[in-house]
């Protein structure tokens, strides 16, 4: 399962459309960090065509992954620009897989990458 997470990840920093469609399931949930869900191989396809029109990801770096059964839960660092702007920002996917090996859903949380020190290092 941490293949299939990492070559998700390179399908967005290669714009490989033909990866993203041999993925994920027919029926796919895909729940993104700041709230668009998608629902359906169909739609994945249009937003991934529709984001890449206007922006190009830089990075997308798994820091660590944890596998439990058809669930794999990776930690990432992800680095975009998109209509001209930089950011980039630390993350958690929660990725659920059927018997096909294919992913059916997927969660992605977000926090901030620059992390303070309020009482001191």
């Amino acid at each position: 399962m941490t293949e299939i997470i990492q070559k998700y990840f390179q399908a967005w920093i290669d714009v490989d459309i033909k990866t993203v469609k041999e993925i994920f399931s027919d029926n796919i949930i895909y729940s993104e960090c700041y709230g668009p869900e998608y629902r359906g191989l169909p739609q994945i396809i249009q937003w991934f065509e529709e984001w890449n029109s206007k922006g190009r990801v830089l990075e997308w770096t798994i820091k660590q992954t944890i596998e439990h059964k058809q669930t794999i839960i990776a930690e990432w660092y992800f680095k975009c620009s998109y209509e001209g702007n930089i950011d980039g920002f630390d993350g958690v996917t929660i990725a659920d897989f059927d018997n096909n090996g294919k992913i059916v859903l997927l969660r992605e949380f977000q926090s901030k990458a620059e992390h303070y020190f309020p009482y001191g290092e």
